[in-house]
């Protein structure tokens, strides 16, 4: 660990973890509340953002006299034993260099990076800087997901078999957003939660994928090269099969669930319904939806942030590694090169993308 780590205990008092907060856009605003609330071992020290308005508003609402235009400054902070990384995809690769070297643990939100190679440069800045590296696959920390591993650990469902996955946003991101340059494409950015859940849950590597696109309802992304449906299927390295629905038009609500089934059983995991009441009447039955990621996850990211803080109290791997983003970046990159050249894709040949 660098000079800059936290120290443990003093006197044996347990001390906080100072956190700084680089991105205060829609995500990195969940993480603000999260880390302002919800974390009782960290101290909210400061927030770095390019948008002088959304520096205004997280500082104001809680309360966070530092504030930066830039991370260098933030970086540069003593007081700063940590960061979240919370920033447009495209901009990932760069910080989390720069935070490795500031001798700062970081958790960085998905995906780590665009390419391979920057993954590794990320994973690799981590492992010579001794900090911990964290990143944001919330799934891994949603009581859903973690009832269903622990039951596919246990045996009750036998082997995994079929992996089944449902991804699908109310609405589609904005057109800037969505230029591949920035998030990779729908498939990288939305796909990528599926694509981890799916090796971890089925306990076996992705070996090969086929995609289909189209752009179906928002004619627009046409514009940044993008799409707004997509289904995927996964070959595992066990035999197994998946496959993975993804939509930017489930104007019905925030639609996440899977399925896993084994041999001698299956799993279902996340629900449709927000609220647990039905309405009965002579119209039929009704209940309300899920209306978007904070409602169906909230939870979840409080959760991850917590173990974060943590892993760097008790000096602990991560349970989301650098090396599980490479591995579900890897699928994504995969996966879009089959949708864009309409056929089947190794992930051998993406390993070879390495340099």
């Amino acid at each position: 660990m660098t000079e800059q780590c936290v120290v443990l205990a003093h006197h044996g008092v347990r001390v906080m973890i100072g956190v700084g907060l680089i991105g205060a856009g829609r995500m990195g605003q969940v993480f603000a509340h999260h880390l302002a609330v919800g974390i009782p071992d960290a101290r909210f020290v400061a927030i770095a953002d390019t948008n002088p308005e959304n520096l205004r508003e997280v500082s104001a609402r809680f309360g966070i006299a530092h504030t930066y235009n830039n991370s260098d400054e933030l970086l540069a902070r003593d007081d700063v034993d940590a960061v979240l990384i919370v920033t447009p995809t495209n901009t990932h690769a760069a910080l989390v260099q720069d935070a490795a070297r500031a001798g700062k643990h970081f958790f960085c939100e998905k995906p780590l990076a665009l390419s391979l190679q920057e993954c590794d440069a990320a994973i690799e800045a981590t492992e010579r800087a001794g900090v911990t590296l964290q990143v944001g696959f919330m799934r891994h920390f949603d009581p859903a997901y973690v009832a269903a591993k622990e039951k596919i650990d246990a045996d009750m469902i036998g082997e995994p078999v079929m992996y089944k996955s449902i991804g699908r946003n109310p609405r589609r991101t904005s057109l800037e957003f969505a230029a591949r340059e920035k998030s990779g494409g729908m498939i990288a950015d939305m796909g990528i939660h599926d694509f981890d859940a799916a090796r971890w849950l089925m306990r076996s590597e992705v070996t090969r994928v086929y995609s289909q696109g189209a752009c179906l309802v928002y004619p627009e992304l046409r514009e940044v090269n993008d799409i707004d449906n997509a289904l995927v299927s996964l070959n595992f390295a066990n035999g197994a099969l998946g496959n993975v629905d993804l939509s930017r038009n489930a104007v019905y609500g925030y639609d996440i669930r899977a399925e896993v089934l084994g041999s001698r059983g299956s799993l279902r995991i996340g629900s449709l319904q927000h609220t647990p009441l039905l309405v009965l009447t002579t119209n039929g039955v009704t209940h309300d939806t899920i209306p978007y990621f904070m409602e169906r996850f909230g939870v979840a990211y409080a959760a991850e942030l917590r173990d974060f803080i943590a892993c760097i109290f008790e000096q602990r791997p991560p349970r989301v590694s650098g090396h599980d983003a490479r591995a579900a970046t890897a699928i994504a990159i995969a996966a879009t090169r089959s949708f864009d050249e309409e056929r089947v894709v190794e992930l051998s040949e993406i390993a070879e993308l390495r340099e």
